[in-house]
């Protein structure tokens, strides 16, 4: 099957996973202006579409920092059980309606303490959205696993806390670690000492990284931290000065050969100015050239976008095939930090059989 002749809906029905999706940039519009109006928080617009328009229109400013400016009005109607609950619940049924079987969602538990709740509360009433939302699924015959990636913001001062929260909670649907937050200015190294201790503790994490900030720290966050994936990682082309050649530096060159998957996300890279276009997205020469990609949405009210989408965008701009998606699922899959025979199960028993039947 050619590029040509995949539509939206065949698309739609394809098993997905998505490894780098932030629960605080992925609320429904309505479920926000719900909420704000239940807290008294004040929105630039009351109509849902309306909102969606705002939200996509005010990230696409080329801007990292503008672009995480948007989620004050997300953040401020997460701060109560029953918020955390509605949208930890209906990230995990919008995932299965878009056709994801996997996914891993990361949120900065230190934003969401407005409302009185404690850092081990936040996680709690987290897993239970989620495992409300993955029974919820799962009966109607959608079903999607979810994990969680417990974050720390880069720039302030509580990111060993979250990682003393990963490791607390790592045997209750916490399946890994991340910093987030202002790239640039912001190194992972700050951080070494949180790193080292979910070394120690066997957790698995993966680091924002040459997104807002180049080269410098990817080498970083791989050789110094020790990250096991990337976060965007779009900057690592700055180590391969001619594409079309393939030569690759020296940290290019480890990121591909270790398998070191790479979390990328062409929309919101758009929006923040780390690629130029979709047709240009790095992502298809990295993938040509053997790197382990990963397809992503980031952020899908604040990128306007799904999975489907994504997927879409790649077929109709870049000329992707339906055999590069499936490339990119598995490469998920095999990243995912989860155990390793359940990853083979779900790329065995779901994925694979999933492409089969599509087509």
């Amino acid at each position: 099957m050619t590029a040509t002749r995949v539509d939206a809906e065949l698309i739609r029905r394809l098993p997905k996973a998505v490894l780098h999706d932030h629960l605080d940039g992925g609320l429904r519009p309505a479920t926000v202006v719900e909420l704000a109006d239940a807290v008294g928080h004040t929105l630039p617009t009351t109509d849902p579409g309306e909102l969606a328009a705002w939200y996509y229109a005010a990230a696409n400013s080329g801007d990292l920092v503008r672009y995480i400016a948007t989620f004050e009005h997300t953040l401020a109607v997460m701060q109560t059980r029953e918020g955390l609950l509605r949208t930890a619940e209906e990230y995990v049924l919008d995932l299965a309606a878009d056709g994801v079987v996997y996914g891993e969602v990361r949120y900065a538990p230190e934003l969401m303490l407005n409302g009185g709740l404690t850092l081990p509360e936040v996680v709690e009433t987290v897993q239970e959205g989620l495992a409300a939302g993955m029974a919820k699924a799962a009966a109607a015959g959608t079903p999607v696993r979810v994990g969680t990636l417990l974050c720390g913001m880069r720039m302030f001062d509580r990111v060993r806390e979250a990682a003393d929260l990963a490791v607390a909670f790592r045997d209750a649907g916490v399946v890994g670690f991340d910093i987030a937050g202002a790239e640039d200015g912001f190194p992972p190294a700050d951080h070494l000492a949180a790193f080292e201790h979910l070394r120690r503790e066997n957790v698995p994490f993966t680091i924002h990284a040459g997104e807002a900030h180049g080269l410098p720290s990817i080498h970083q966050a791989l050789q110094v931290c020790g990250a096991q994936r990337i976060g965007h990682g779009v900057r690592i082309t700055d180590d391969i000065p001619d594409l079309a050649a393939g030569k690759l530096g020296r940290l290019a060159g480890w990121v591909r050969d270790r398998r070191i998957a790479l979390e990328m996300c062409p929309t919101s890279n758009l929006q923040t100015g780390a690629a130029t276009s979709i047709a240009e997205h790095p992502i298809t020469a990295l993938k040509d050239l053997g790197f382990r990609v990963t397809l992503n949405t980031d952020n899908r009210l604040v990128s306007g976008t799904t999975m489907t989408r994504e997927m879409s965008l790649l077929v109709e701009q870049a000329g992707w095939s339906v055999e590069d998606l499936r490339t990119v699922t598995v490469n998920a899959l095999k990243s995912a930090f989860l155990p390793f025979d359940e990853r083979n199960a779900l790329i065995r028993d779901v994925v694979l059989p999933g492409y089969e039947a599509a087509l």
